[in-house]
This record gives structure tokens, sequence and C-alpha cells, in this order.
């Protein structure tokens, strides 16, 4: 029986909570640990131009669908045992669609009554969205979908909607907000078991893990070819509407894709653990070649344009040579079953030629 893990990480609810009553570009963004600026000068002169990743396939659900063995109890990551006898009317709901796209892959698909905003799987994309406002649930469109179960995690919010819906007696399991390339696997099974499909879960995690490592063998090797090798690469997580301007750092994530991709992850040069709110300094001491975003973020700042405008991008050599690769909110940081595809995705537009070019 898989353990859910421990939740490692504040949320991007609690994120946007903390930008909304302050001035985010005041704060430094790392340690100030002095950053060698000679890889800056000698790598990545050939990154001109704004590239969009998109993905050529998403993820196959498991055919023939499993039949949940139910009751099921599982403990969640608050310690608390939850016994879930229906699955029949699934909400999966958590900041990067991952839960959503995991009950899909499984199979279950036509369970689920509802999605998050970020759920971006196509064959979903009719079903009535009960988030507002980018992440934030709302407890009047989950209760009127009846759900039988609802897997969530604390990187969605706010926790009050959450403790009103246990309260409404619906069996609500919160599960690690933990996203990694190592956890991918272990996040699969527990979902699954939450389902009662265990055995979908084994299958599904070992499929995509072998597509993990056929993709990282891909982008490797298109790595190794390329003079973009060890590109100083930066994560933003930009909201330009709420006023959200953050860098992701190491255990953000980030960090793991950008390692994937062959780059050199310039946040955890500076020491920047997890996230933190960006400002000049920050970026301009390190020093990027590229900067990666999600679709969403690049638009509500106005496009690559836009973010020129921040203060410090326009004195990096990503911001001077507009060195931008963007992939849609729903995808780049999931790292749920579209985790092989997306890293594909991202290499192509890392390593390929801009549009236009």
């Amino acid at each position: 029986m898989p353990t859910i893990l421990r939740t490692q990480r504040a949320s991007m609810v609690a994120i946007a909570a903390a930008v909304a009553s302050a001035v985010v570009l005041s704060a430094c963004g790392g340690s100030g640990a002095p950053v060698d600026r000679s890889a800056a000068n000698t790598t990545a002169s050939g990154c001109v131009g704004a590239r969009t990743a998109t993905s050529q396939e998403w993820v196959r659900p498991l055919e023939p669908a499993p039949s949940p063995d139910l009751p099921v109890t599982v403990t969640d990551v608050t310690g608390q045992s939850i016994t879930i006898s229906d699955t029949s009317r699934i909400l999966a709901l958590d900041t990067y669609g991952t839960l959503g796209t995991t009950v899909y892959a499984l199979g279950l698909g036509d369970r689920l009554v509802g999605r998050d905003v970020s759920t971006g799987v196509p064959a979903l994309v009719d079903l009535p969205v009960v988030t507002a406002n980018g992440h934030e649930l709302q407890a009047e469109a989950i209760l009127d979908l009846d759900p039988s179960v609802i897997l969530t995690d604390y990187s969605i919010g706010p926790l009050e909607v959450q403790m009103q819906l246990k309260d409404a007696g619906i069996p609500v399991v919160i599960l690690d907000d933990h996203r990694a390339r190592d956890t991918i696997g272990e996040q699969i099974r527990a979902v699954a078991h939450a389902l009662g499909v265990d055995a979908a879960g084994d299958a599904v995690a070992s499929r995509v893990e072998r597509e993990i490592s056929a993709a990282e063998h891909q982008v490797s090797e298109m790595a190794t070819a390329s003079p973009l090798k060890g590109m100083r690469m930066v994560f933003l997580y930009l909201r330009g509407s709420a006023g959200v301007f953050y860098w992701f750092g190491e255990g953000s994530g980030a960090d793991d894709l950008i390692e994937a991709l062959g780059g050199v992850d310039v946040a955890k040069q500076v020491e920047l653990d997890g996230y933190k709110p960006i400002n000049a300094e920050g970026l301009v001491t390190a020093a990027p070649d590229m900067f990666l975003l999600m679709t969403g973020g690049l638009e509500s700042v106005g496009g690559v344009s836009g973010l020129a405008e921040m203060p410090g991008v326009a004195e990096t050599r990503a911001g001077t040579n507009e060195c931008v690769v963007d992939m849609a909110d729903s995808q780049i940081l999931s790292f749920g079953p579209q985790y092989p595809a997306t890293l594909s995705a991202l290499a192509e537009a890392v390593y390929g030629t801009p549009a236009g070019d």
C-alpha cells in the first residue's frame, strides 16, 4: 500500500495571498552569493528569439478502464484516515492540473465531473471549471457537482473551502503538493490507491517511467549536439494582473526541469530555495541566458515586450536577446503522466529554431 507523501512546500495560493498585501518586487531573490559570470560570456550566444513549446501528444488513458476495488481506506498527508466507497463522481483539483491528468491517465476520466483551470487534457475541456481567480476553489460550484470523492492538495485553496467540503460529508483526500521528477511514479500510485485501482496505478507508473527514460535520452542527445548545452536558465512565475512576480529555485520543481534540459539553474547558483519575489538586482546577478515561463504568465505581462519592461530583464542576456521559452500552464510544471511529452516539447523549443527564423 503506497504511502501518500508528506507536504514539503508552501502552496501557490499562499504565495498569491502574500503578494496581495506586499510589493513583491522589493525583495531580494537570493542570498547574494557571488556567481561565476564567465559561463554567461561563453555559452548560449546563439540563443536569440522567443519560442513556444507545444506538446505533440497528450497522455493516453489506460485501456480497458479499470474497475475500482472499493471501499478503500487511505491515510492522507494530514495523517487522517479517509474511507472511499464511491468513485463514480470524482474531482481532482490542484494548481498544476496534475491530479486531474493522473485520474484521466488511469482510465477514469469519464468519472471526473469537474476540473481546475490547469487541467488541460483536451478530452476534459468541456468539464465545468470549479476554480476562479486562477487557483481559488469555489465551494458552491464544487458542491453543485455532488462529488463522491475529492482529491486535492495544499497547492490550491483556500483551506477554509477544503474544510467546508469535509464538513459537508464528502471524502476529501489531501495529497502531497511536491512536484519533482523522482516522485512522479509514487504520486500516480497514490492517486490510484485512493481510487481503488492499485494495479492500474502500477501499470501507468511503469509506462510513464519508461517514457521519461526515453525522453531524457532524447533530450540528452539533443543537448549534446547543440552549442546551447549548459545554457543558464531561470523559471519565472508571473501573474501581471495579480502583481505576482516570482522566480523558482531549488526544490520548486523548476530545478529538476532545468537539469533535465541540460541547463544551468541560475536561481540555484544564487542559493535561492523554493520561490521568492524577483527584483532587478537578483536577475542581473544571476545572469540568465534564457527565461522559462508559463504561457499564461507571459501573456499576463504583455508578452515578450512586456517582459522586457520588468526591472532588470533588459540588463540580462536573456532579455537582450529575447531568449524566452514559454509553455502551457497546464503542462510545464505538472510532473505527472504528461511529463515525458512536456520534456520532449521543451527540448525541441530550447534547442530548435525560434518561430519566424
